[in-house]
């Protein structure tokens, strides 16, 4: 049987590898080079500039490829195998449907795994340096800015030292308004401060108009105390706060947490994040779900045609795709619950893989 398996495994790569080069030139055809395009026609950025956003583009294009691809890679080999009766040759010798697949399903599992990893380690980093050089190096857009929701955070080493957040920030006239600030010690919440306001002054930020909340250890309340005017104790300049802030897709799942907690602490909407969160491993769990729904379809009468295969992967892409952007934007905007929302197209994708499955095993 280990024969078996590697050349059913070496009869996946080939379409594998083709799909992901494929379906990235089709992203990249599509979406990216027509933003790179824009962006030298608007702002004349330099090749320097051009390249480094197309390397910083592929990560987040390639993790979206990875369940086409597998979709892909199913549907041809086992169309390939099917349609020269190797399929049937096996299935005569007693082999069964089921241990077939099962090294199509074992490797749409490592590749699920692979995805997560992968869009937690560098999708992050690529999409914040791909927004860097646009904001900075191709708009240079140095002009001050008003953000809302702002969250700084102060860590040593691995420790989170302080946490602080401000419900807008105006970088033009260098004020965070309505302020709260977290301080820790070795993890643990020692200090809560509240502010109207905190203004920039020679080169410190001064709180406005707070109170302060001592706790103790065990996280009870041990003095409060009012002022008017406190130091705050953080030395990062309006643009460096400024430049700090990351969009959802430029955040790790850990920072994802972080930001959906303080979010709902301050009674803020934080779906869109909450989203962001759930898709990091709906999106690449679907390697395996397409696994599931390829692999039967495979083994369909006239599959050996890699065009009829190719037909099909996109129907089902669209499909799953429009489901979910249906779904997203129903949980992002409160009329389903985020989880469900975003494990909908999933659920679906295996219900009908399930099936096509019992059916092809009979």
């Amino acid at each position: 049987m280990r024969i078996l398996d590697k050349y059913i495994i070496k009869e996946l790569l080939g379409p594998f590898i083709f799909g992901i080069a494929s379906f990235s030139s089709v992203f990249i055809g599509t979406s990216t080079l027509m933003k790179i395009a824009q962006y030298v026609t608007q702002y004349g950025a330099s090749l320097n500039s051009v390249v480094k956003l197309f390397i910083y583009s592929l990560p987040a294009i390639v993790v979206l490829t990875f369940p086409m691809s597998m979709l892909l890679a199913a549907l041809l080999a086992f169309g390939r195998l099917s349609g020269s009766s190797e399929i049937t040759a096996m299935r005569s010798g007693g082999i069964s449907f089921y241990r077939l697949s099962a090294p199509v399903f074992v490797i749409a599992f490592f590749v699920s795994i692979f995805a997560v990893f992968f869009s937690e380690m560098v999708v992050p980093q690529s999409n914040s340096a791909y927004n860097y050089v646009v904001r900075y190096e191709i708009q240079k857009n140095t002009a001050p800015k008003s953000q809302e929701h702002i969250i700084i955070k102060d860590v040593k080493g691995d420790i989170l030292e302080r946490l602080t957040y401000a419900r807008k920030f105006e970088e033009e006239t260098n004020t965070m308004y309505a302020v709260s600030m977290q301080e820790f010690d070795n993890g643990t919440l020692v200090r809560v401060e509240n502010a109207e306001k905190a203004v920039w002054q020679d080169n410190r930020w001064i709180m406005i108009n707070g109170v302060i909340h001592d706790l103790t250890a065990e996280g009870n309340l041990e003095r409060t105390m009012h002022f008017e005017q406190q130091i705050m104790p953080m030395a990062k300049a309006p643009t460096a706060i400024s430049r700090e802030q990351k969009k959802p897709d430029e955040m790790t799942i850990k920072e994802l947490k972080q930001h959906i907690k303080i979010l709902e602490r301050e009674y803020v909407n934080a779906k869109k994040y909450e989203m962001e969160l759930q898709q990091r491993l709906a999106i690449p769990v679907a390697s395996f779900v397409f696994a599931l729904i390829g692999t039967p379809l495979g083994l369909q009468p006239n599959r050996s045609s890699s065009s009829i295969g190719l037909g099909i992967s996109i129907i089902i892409i669209f499909v799953y795709y429009a489901i979910m952007t249906v779904f997203t934007a129903l949980g992002q905007g409160g009329a389903l619950p985020v989880v469900l929302a975003a494990w909908i197209p999933n659920i679906v994708g295996i219900i009908a893989g399930a099936l096509l499955v019992r059916k092809a095993s009979r």
